[in-house]
């Protein structure tokens, strides 16, 4: 299938809305910010795996700005482009994954599964570096005598891993169904 610019702009609307509303969806809040989700990384993963790394930062910068813009905190220029646009940009490193996805969809199921929970994986993880990064930064006042990188760690981590294990598990039940239906588009 051609790769249309206006069918890319189209889904990435489409995600970083969906994106968004699951994202107001709490299934629990942390105190100082973070919470887990009704699955609001998903559709911003998948359009990733689908149209590649370029296209997935740019939805993910533009989901992370919007966070920000409808009520996100910010105490610093630095902690705001850690937390938002860089965070969440972060999920289109899923697409770095995406051509082993979109090869494998049709002849080896186990394998597109296996690169898109990696891809995923991968994302999430680079997510969680920056909200480390501001939190040692920013807000290590609140780690009181811990020390500022382990309470960043478990604090970032307590949310983010359960987020991390949500998106990989729905990814690998929607991966090659949502790739088979729409026909995947990465080059």
């Amino acid at each position: 299938m051609k790769r249309s610019p206006v069918q890319m702009l189209v889904e990435a609307g489409i995600m970083i809305g969906l994106a968004y509303v699951l994202n107001l969806f709490k299934i629990y809040q942390l105190p100082q910010g973070g919470s887990v989700t009704a699955g609001s990384m998903i559709p911003i993963l998948v359009f990733a795996l689908r149209w590649g790394v370029k296209p997935g930062l740019m939805a993910g910068l533009a989901f992370g700005l919007l966070q920000m813009a409808m009520g996100g905190y910010v105490i610093h220029p630095a902690q705001a482009a850690l937390d938002y646009p860089l965070a969440f940009a972060a999920l289109g490193l899923a697409g770095l994954f995406s051509k082993q996805v979109v090869n494998n969809v049709n002849t080896d199921a186990t394998k597109a599964i296996v690169n898109a929970v990696i891809g995923v994986s991968l994302a999430v993880i680079v997510r969680f570096v920056c909200h480390v990064l501001s939190g040692v930064i920013f807000f290590s006042e609140y780690a009181g005598e811990m020390n500022p990188w382990l309470y960043s760690g478990i604090y970032n981590g307590s949310f983010l891993s359960v987020e991390l294990i949500l998106s990989a598990v729905l990814i690998a039940f929607v991966t090659v169904p949502v790739m088979k239906a729409v026909k995947p588009v990465a080059q």
